[in-house]
């Protein structure tokens, strides 16, 4: 009986008979909206498409997840990705079920950003913020990078969310903000710093900009999900430790 419930509880049917789940997904589909309108909108240069402006994009994208976790964290968590999506559920913190309609909702919420975002550009230019890979450097290097970048953010978004830890002072959603700003910074010039398989999808759709994909899908569910699973068996928050042991310098 308890490996049968621990099972159902994996899978989640109980999730996705609550009316509340409806809630959340929106959540998911108006944050990954924004993200996407707002985020790749900072790459938008109708009069210098070859401008390229690394610190500008990299705080944009870092203060609109603030905001957003901000806004609809006590919601759904505020995933609005994909890759921390399957990460969190690697970790035990999400069904699988719940899971898969949050993915669907990132999707739907990125390609309808795209959408707008070309709706009001004139001349849209940059490929509508689409992620490309830096000519000097090939897919296998791309993948590595966007699986690194993205593991930096599953893990802190892991820590954070240890709701065993007792150390954590600050704001949760700059917390995970200044990772994704650090990210971008280091990692724009190399892969565009997607990090989020639904961002890169909603400008390939809309723009038909499909070169290279599966980078951005294969990269940042690789490191989501090494994240998950080492934050889980190694670095989580253990019941009964000494305090002082974790954090003497």
């Amino acid at each position: 009986m308890g490996q049968s419930e621990g099972m159902r509880g994996i899978i989640g049917i109980h999730d996705v008979r609550d009316k509340n789940i409806w809630r959340a997904l929106i959540a998911e589909l108006i944050g990954t909206f924004i993200l996407v309108f707002v985020g790749c909108g900072s790459i938008m240069w109708p009069n210098d498409p070859n401008t390229v402006d690394v610190t500008k994009i990299a705080l944009t994208f870092g203060f609109v997840i603030a905001t957003i976790a901000q806004a609809i964290g006590h919601v759904s968590g505020c995933h609005i990705n994909p890759a921390v999506t399957i990460g969190l559920f690697c970790s035990g913190h999400i069904s699988l079920l719940k899971g898969f309609f949050y993915i669907i909702m990132q999707c739907v919420g990125a390609v309808a950003g795209s959408a707008v975002l070309q709706s009001v550009t004139t001349e849209p230019c940059c490929n509508l913020g689409m992620t490309a890979l830096n000519p000097q450097i090939n897919a296998t290097q791309g993948l590595v990078i966007e699986a690194i970048i993205t593991f930096v953010l599953v893990l802190t978004v892991e820590a954070v969310c240890d709701d065993r830890r007792t150390d954590i002072k600050g704001s949760v959603p700059v917390a995970v903000g200044l990772a994704i700003t650090c990210c971008h910074l280091a990692a724009i010039k190399y892969t565009g710093a997607s990090m989020n398989p639904a961002r890169t999808l909603g400008p390939a759709v809309i723009g038909s900009h499909w070169d290279n994909i599966w980078v951005y899908w294969v990269g940042p569910i690789l490191g989501g999900v090494l994240a998950g699973v080492l934050y889980k068996m190694l670095l989580q928050e253990r019941k009964g430790l000494d305090e002082a042991s974790s954090y003497d310098l």
